[in-house]
């Protein structure tokens, strides 16, 4: 299928299969899971306590 890509998933009894999927769909998934990513590295610096006021992070913005 011209400008098409196939996504690769598991298919019953754990073969791998393909299916075509179009270049915008494709995308588009991969943008939202590159989004989630960043996301979820937020969420465990939160978590981490790797955290600052935004007045001080745009304080030292400020300085440079």
């Amino acid at each position: 299928m011209p400008g098409s890509v196939y996504r690769p998933y598991s298919g019953r009894n754990g073969g791998a299969r393909a299916i075509p999927k179009d270049i915008d769909s494709f995308e588009k998934t991969r943008e939202t899971m590159a989004l989630l990513k960043m996301l979820a590295l937020g969420n465990r610096q939160i978590d981490a306590g790797r955290v600052q006021p935004a007045a001080d992070a745009i304080a030292r913005l400020r300085e440079r």
